[in-house]
């Protein structure tokens, strides 16, 4: 029998075994200053392109006054307890009525957080019976979901509709079998890639397949559909998901998130969903801060209009450069890059020190080995010169990078890791 820690010691995964390089620099940097286009790292300051602040809300006078006032008059405990027992207010109610208006919904029900949120609503839409069907590039909320599922579950090829209908009749079969049902899960916008969800083409399997659908709108909501209402507003089939889902963690830059359905799912919900009914209510300064945030997506879209102005700049100008973007339709966007993680870390330190550009790094595990994933979140803040600095910097680096220059300073780096893991 082993000690259970013994794993954490001898082998602390593929992104551990880069911590003792990586941390406080690649991982849980520490970005300083206010929520802006531009911010502070190290002590320096870098155009940021990893804060998903899509609309530019975070330090907007309007939304800093409410916040202000809210915290002034309610503190950051009221309402104390869970909302089932001593934490429900009318401010609550308001709040879950607006949004299920502006998402074109019968009902809404908040939730406290988006990972928490998505989590436990899978774990509450389905029994031992049922069968899930869900988009392999799923983020790690849903998977997380699905794990507690403990009935059958089926993954489908990223975005392929042939994948998701061949999966579908194998859960049919399953469904058949055990009496249950189907739940299908996909994200609205696909948060690493950019790729907007296939909805409109899942939602019409339905006339050949009995389920529902649950969609993870996080990075749609806000910026996509009529006044950011979501990206099934986009594809126009918002009537044709059954269970829908934002958060306000990025277009309302805050705290809590929601889902929508129609009314008698959304009561089933409230008095099944064991993280929010045994969870303290979400505070009153995030509830009225969240209802000044959705005013302003209804009435003031030159907020959404601004971002998408510098969504195209920087994409078309990317393109225009040759880069690969993949097939973003969204906000999100990604720069494919080949190279080994020692050169990725290379690479992203001459940005933020010699070219002060801040932008998030992805490698493998999470896309395959030899590429490197720029990814960089366009917001309202961004000016244009934000956007040429950054292509002409992009532009130098990637010639570091076939050059060779990348690899030779970054061989020590690999030495070292190589080192560590035979002593």
């Amino acid at each position: 029998m082993k000690d259970l820690f013994d794993r954490f010691y001898q082998n602390k995964g593929p992104l551990g075994k880069w911590a003792e390089h990586a941390e406080g620099y690649f991982v849980f940097p520490k970005l300083e200053g206010p929520i802006s286009n531009r911010m502070f790292f190290m002590g320096k300051e870098v155009i940021t392109w990893s804060v998903n602040d899509y609309l530019g809300l975070a330090n907007h006078p309007e939304v800093r006054k409410v916040d202000s006032e809210a915290a002034a008059e309610y503190g950051s405990a009221y309402p104390m307890g869970a909302r089932m027992m001593s934490g429900h207010t009318h401010l609550h109610e308001q709040l879950e009525r607006e949004l299920a208006e502006f998402v074109n919904k019968e009902s809404a029900y908040l939730l406290n957080f988006g990972y928490q949120g998505i989590l436990s609503t899978v774990d509450t839409l389905v029994g031992k019976d049922d069968v899930i069907v869900y988009d392999v590039d799923s983020h790690a909320c849903i998977v997380d979901g699905v794990r507690l599922h403990l009935g059958k579950r089926f993954t489908y090829k990223h975005n392929d509709v042939e994948s998701l209908e061949k999966n579908l009749q194998r859960a049919q079969r399953v469904a058949e079998q055990t009496g249950g049902g189907m739940l299908v899960i996909s994200e609205g916008v696909f948060g690493m890639r950019g790729e907007q969800g296939k909805l409109k083409e899942i939602t019409a399997l339905k006339s050949k397949y009995k389920f529902r659908f649950l969609v993870d709108d996080a990075h749609g909501f806000g910026t996509l559909g009529k006044n950011g209402a979501g990206s099934g507003v986009e594809q126009g089939v918002q009537d044709d998901i059954d269970v829908y889902f934002a958060t306000f963690a990025k277009s309302m830059a805050s705290t809590g998130a929601f889902i929508g359905a129609d009314k008698e799912i959304i009561d089933y919900l409230r008095y099944n969903m064991r993280s929010q009914m045994f969870a303290k209510s979400l505070q009153m300064q995030l509830v009225k801060g969240a209802l000044k945030r959705l005013d302003m997506l209804r009435n003031q879209p030159n907020f959404k209009a601004k971002l998408w102005e510098n969504v195209n700049a920087l994409q078309n100008g990317l393109k225009a450069k040759g880069f690969d973007i993949g097939n973003t339709q969204s906000c999100v966007t990604p720069v494919y890059l080949k190279g080994s993680i020692p050169e990725a870390m290379t690479l992203v330190k001459d940005l933020r020190e010699n070219y002060g550009i801040f932008c998030s790094i992805v490698v493998y595990p999470v896309i395959p080995k030899g590429m490197i994933l720029l990814r960089l979140i366009p917001t309202a803040s961004h000016t244009i010169e934000d956007v040429n600095e950054t292509l002409e910097a992009f532009a130098s680096i990637r010639e570091k990078l076939e050059n060779g220059t990348y690899k030779k300073i970054s061989n020590h780096i690999t030495a070292e890791v190589k080192s560590n893991h035979l002593t």
